[in-house]
Parts: C-alpha cells; structure tokens; sequence
C-alpha cells in the first residue's frame, strides 16, 4: 500500500511517518519502480503499535527501548507495564501542581482586584505582584 493509504489505517501523517523512518523508529519499506514507498502488513503492525505508544505520551526512546525488545524476540510486557505507572505517576505529580498553581492564580486574582487597574507604571497595581513573584 501507498503511504497515503498507510496513513489512513496508521492515524500518523505522512510527515510523521517519515521523519520516523529516517530515526529509525519504522523499518524503511520497498520501493516500487517510480521510487513510492509499499507498505506490507508488519509495518502496519509495527506502526500501530509506536502510534498507540505514542498516545500514552511514551517518550521516543522509550518506544526505541521498547521496539529493540521485539526486535531482539523479548516481550517488552513488563517495561510496557513499568513506563504505563511512571507515566501515570507523573500525570497524578502534575495534576497536583496544577491544583496548587490554580489555587494561587485565584489568591492572587482576588488579591489583585484590591489594586488600582489605572496604573501606568505598573508599581501600584497586580503587575507590579507578578513582577515580584519569583520563578521556581
């Protein structure tokens, strides 16, 4: 099949099918004659399995870690479950700093509209607070 159609049954554009060609993530398929990409069932195998690793959010290397495994015929099950929890870790770490940073936007909303929204300077109003506030 055309990379056209590839795309289709795959949910990646053809962009990304490329560019994953060239790192290596998709084996390169056979040329035809005229030079277009044919595309054979293992490949939509393969590239099913990196467009499902990439909606959980895995890293390209983990999918290269991952992909060596069956390559080198491991099951890759036990690292596939190992990178779901850290990735599920790291979603429940994130959600709580939203959480805190949500908090904060509002103390410093209501904090804000205790100042004048007139100032020009910026040295008497909300501004001037979120000028203040240090990075982390």
């Amino acid at each position: 099949m055309k990379i056209q159609e590839f795309s289709r049954q795959t949910g990646l554009s053809a962009k990304t099918i490329r560019y994953y060609e060239s790192i290596g993530i998709l084996p390169a398929p056979q040329r035809t004659p005229n030079g277009y990409r044919e595309y054979e069932e293992q490949h939509l195998e393969r590239a099913r399995f990196v467009a499902g690793t990439r909606s959980l959010e895995l890293s390209l290397d983990e999918i290269s870690e991952l992909l060596a495994m069956q390559n080198q015929r491991e099951a890759p099950c036990r690292t596939m479950l190992n990178l779901i929890k850290h990735k599920a870790d790291q979603i429940t770490e994130r959600i709580s700093l939203l959480q805190q940073m949500e908090k904060d936007l509002r103390k410093l909303y209501k904090l804000g509209l205790t100042f004048p929204t007139d100032d020009v300077d910026g040295k008497n109003c909300i501004c001037h607070l979120v000028k203040e506030r240090k990075t982390n």
